[in-house]
């Protein structure tokens, strides 16, 4: 398993999270679809890791896919891990954050765009940083 340059005690993380939080980001847990604040958010700017706050996707590269969780054809270069999930009788690619491990949701190869990427991902592991 991964060593990530920024580490938590499981304790660390429930004190920093809310019991949802915990639940998708360090459980690999997901939010109930069309629910998250940022799957219909389209403001100029960057989203950052909610565990560690580290960048992971500029809003250029966010498009609606109606999917009910936020979509990304890319996210910013090093940023994330990808990880094979076999689980739920599927087979798909996981993606965490690069430097916390924290699970964010999967990448499928379904994107509308140039990149034919569709990072979906859950509005509770992300924090938003307008552009000013």
């Amino acid at each position: 398993m991964k060593k990530y340059n920024f580490n938590r005690s499981e304790t660390e993380w429930k004190k920093k999270l809310s019991e949802e939080e915990f639940k998708i980001l360090r459980k690999k847990g997901t939010e109930i679809p069309f629910s998250g604040k940022y799957n219909n958010h389209f403001k100029s700017g960057f989203y950052h890791c909610k565990g560690c706050n580290s960048e992971l996707y500029s809003s250029e590269s966010k498009f609606e896919s109606y999917c009910g969780w936020p979509s990304f054809d890319k996210n910013i270069d090093g940023s994330l891990d990808y990880i094979d999930d076999y689980s739920h009788g599927m087979i798909r690619t996981e993606i965490v954050c690069n430097n916390c491990g924290s699970h964010l949701g999967h990448v499928f190869d379904d994107g509308p765009t140039l990149t034919k990427k569709r990072h979906c991902v859950n509005s509770k592991s992300l924090v938003f940083y307008e552009k000013k």
